[in-house]
């Protein structure tokens, strides 16, 4: 007897391997991790000033902000580095009121050069600070009005390449430079972000690890379109802000066929949002998947001292215990009780320790799955026309 059968997938994980491989060619972020860092390590060490402001929104700030969020408590930094993204009055002036202006480098962030949120906050801070080549770094496109603009004044300038979209561009310049200018080792974010390269172009476990998560995300999109990361760190915070830029921008297009495609991403922290978001999860609607992100080691040695209350005794159990012993420990009662219910997609990513290598290995992760689920959905995860289209709106409204 023969058999034949075309119940394959339609695209298979051989067939998208060779897509990324070809993509990798044109796409800039890919090869990001061989980048030559002495330039802007040299940079870094004629910065004299001890606060690092980046003018900057979306990409341009998000992976910056994620990866500073999750190391500056466990390393000894020599400045401080601060973000001005948004045009809230508010936030604008309290954070500049929080700042000594002398003693400060500004970091001029925009892909484009002309983007209305960076060059409003930019014209602010030039009107209470001479911003000139001894305060003042742009980074940009090569030929942008920005680059222009630093070119004329004599203010140093690091390229933004073309062919990497500002989501994408964190272990480029716009992340590399002020991160390194701050003393974070900017070489070992790039080992970290390389070891994820090199195991996913080798097919070893990262190849199977993404293919497995983006074909599954992508099969059962329309039973599970809200893909939930629940990070156990408030270190983490800023990964979940930067995941879901990286998502919703890349994931939420028209595709092929002129079919609407979504995966929906949801950013949340434990243990404080089991004390909302995961009443959701549990008894809601079953549409969510969830990734759960613990980290093993958080460098800390924090305890619950041994402290009598009284009429608490029966929460004496609690002392002597690490902090971060009761907080994974909570993570991991929040797994059991979803898998307990056999009914909620559930995986877990361990982050080893709080280091450049582990934040980088995750994003750049991401990263690639972000780029795999957009291939199985038969769109371009880098572009961003219904994005585009609010800005030429804006554009008209102000002129």
């Amino acid at each position: 007897m023969k058999y034949q059968h075309n119940f394959n997938p339609t695209i298979s994980d051989e067939d998208i391997f060779e897509e990324i491989v070809k993509e990798k060619e044109s796409i800039g972020y890919y090869n990001l991790v061989f980048s030559d860092t002495s330039k802007y390590k040299e940079y870094a060490a004629t910065v004299k000033q001890k606060n690092i402001v980046v003018i900057g929104i979306g990409g341009s700030t998000l992976g910056t902000y994620a990866i500073y969020k999750f190391l500056k408590h466990s390393k000894e930094l020599s400045k401080k580095l601060f973000f001005l993204e948004t045009t809230d009055p508010i936030d604008i002036k309290s954070k500049v009121q929080a700042i000594d202006l002398s003693d400060t480098l500004f970091i001029v962030i925009s892909k484009s050069g002309t983007t209305i949120e960076t060059i409003s906050i930019f014209k602010y801070i030039n009107s209470l600070v001479t911003c000139d080549k001894n305060n003042t770094l742009v980074i940009t496109e090569s030929d942008s009005k920005l680059n222009e603009y630093a070119e004329a004044n004599e203010i140093t300038s690091f390229e933004i390449a073309k062919n990497v979209g500002g989501r994408f561009s964190v272990f480029s310049a716009v992340g590399l430079v002020p991160l390194a200018i701050v003393g974070i080792d900017i070489d070992e974010l790039l080992k970290g972000a390389k070891e994820v390269y090199d195991s996913f172009f080798t097919k070893s476990e990262t190849y199977e690890r993404v293919l497995k998560k983006a074909r599954f995300f992508v099969e059962y999109k329309n039973s599970f379109n809200i893909n939930v990361v629940f990070s156990y760190s408030s270190r983490l915070e800023g990964f979940n802000k930067w995941y879901i830029q990286l998502w919703g921008e890349s994931l939420g297009k028209v595709d092929i066929n002129s079919t609407r495609q979504a995966l929906t991403p949801i950013g949340i922290i434990g243990p404080i949002d089991q004390h909302s978001f995961l009443q959701l999860i549990v008894e809601g609607k079953r549409d969510k998947t969830v990734t759960v992100i613990k980290v093993n080691d958080f460098d800390n040695n924090l305890k619950i001292p041994d402290v009598k209350l009284e009429g608490l005794d029966e929460l004496n159990y609690l002392d002597c215990i690490e902090f971060s012993s009761l907080i994974n420990k909570q993570a991991d009662a929040t797994i059991e009780s979803i898998n307990n219910l056999n009914d909620i997609p559930c995986d877990v990513i361990t982050i080893d320790s709080v280091n450049e290598r582990s934040c980088a290995s995750l994003m750049y992760e991401y990263e690639l799955l972000t780029s795999v689920c957009a291939k199985f959905m038969y769109i371009d995860a880098y572009n961003q026309p219904g994005v585009e289209a609010g800005k030429i709106i804006l554009k008209q409204k102000l002129k």
